[in-house]
């Protein structure tokens, strides 16, 4: 048995078709790697204006000799070096202001996140109308400025003209003399301010979940909290993550609810908290350099909870 080979021998005068083009590289019609950041340029330059040169200055300052002095230019600047951090670190009230600002924030952060997941659960559970109104009353607290909620959670709880003391029959007791009732005064100040961010961002994520998925968990007899742990919160991780590293830097540096609330850190200092105590190192004392290095502290303090943070959620292969 014999095969026949055909072999197609090339005509005269037969064109071959041309070999494919080779890719170019950066992607499809001449698209270059560096492309996006033409784009964020503009918003780069605005951050580099708002953010990298105030903390450059922030830095420049913290390492300097830099007082009253200096400042209306009777002395000549000088270089400290680590001078200012280690008076800093030396000094115990600073210790002693910092575990007050760890705990507070920590309070602020898990009571804030409790009472925003909580409403967030109860919006998606009543009517419209009340679900409208309750995010009204909410956005409204949101909105409100820092200083005119203090000023008014101080009159609700004034020892003399306050309602709440008149409702709960506390006579005369004063929120703002004790260390741990003007502490948790202005605790209550900031969950009011700071829930509504909590709630509208988990309620948008738990819209965003099927509802066949929450139906059929309570279909086998799961309970609200039985469906918040196991469904609800490992769907919404990512949000969870974003509203508790907000939280986190907006409790860490409260200034205003204190300062306000405890008429600049309470009676003895008994209130303190890292940014009140930098104004005063900074501004009641001209300590400038003294109070850019407890800014730095905060800087860093921030950078390395936010950092460790995501870290252990990139360990658990979680998306952000």
């Amino acid at each position: 048995m014999t095969t026949q080979l055909t072999v197609t021998e090339k005509r005269p005068g037969a064109t071959t078709p041309p070999a494919p083009r080779p890719a170019r590289r950066g992607g499809p019609r001449g698209h270059r790697p560096w492309t996006p950041w033409l784009y964020l340029l503009p918003a780069l330059a605005v951050l580099g204006g708002l953010l990298v040169y105030p903390v450059y200055q922030l830095g420049l300052i913290s390492f300097l000799e830099y007082t009253q002095a200096q400042v209306s230019g009777g002395e000549p600047t000088s270089f400290k070096g680590f001078g200012n951090y280690t008076t800093l670190f030396a000094d115990p009230q600073f210790w002693q202001v910092l575990l007050a600002t760890v705990l507070f924030a920590a309070a602020c952060v898990v009571t804030t996140l409790a009472v925003g997941c909580a409403l967030a659960v109860l919006l998606t559970r009543v009517r419209a109308l009340l679900r409208f109104v309750l995010m009204m009353a909410a956005l409204g607290a949101w909105a409100t400025p820092a200083i005119t909620g203090s000023t008014v959670w101080v009159f609700l709880f004034d020892p003399d003209f306050g309602p709440v003391n008149k409702l709960l029959g506390l006579g005369d007791f004063s929120w703002t003399y004790g260390r741990y009732s003007a502490f948790a005064l202005v605790l209550l100040e900031v969950v009011w301010c700071s829930f509504p961010f909590v709630m509208v961002t988990v309620y948008a994520g738990i819209k965003a979940i099927p509802s066949e998925v929450l139906e059929a968990a309570a279909l086998d007899g799961a309970s609200q909290w039985r469906i918040w742990r196991s469904v609800m919160a490992p769907v919404l991780r990512p949000i969870l993550v974003v509203v508790t590293i907000q939280s986190i830097i907006w409790d860490f540096k409260v200034f205003t609810q204190i300062y306000v609330m405890t008429n600049g850190g309470g009676i003895a200092g008994q209130n303190l908290v890292l940014n009140v105590y930098a104004y005063q190192k900074a501004f009641a004392s001209s300590q400038y350099s003294l109070g850019s290095a407890i800014g730095v502290v905060m800087l860093l303090i921030l950078l390395a909870v936010t950092l460790v943070y995501l870290r252990l959620l990139r360990r658990q292969g979680e998306e952000l």
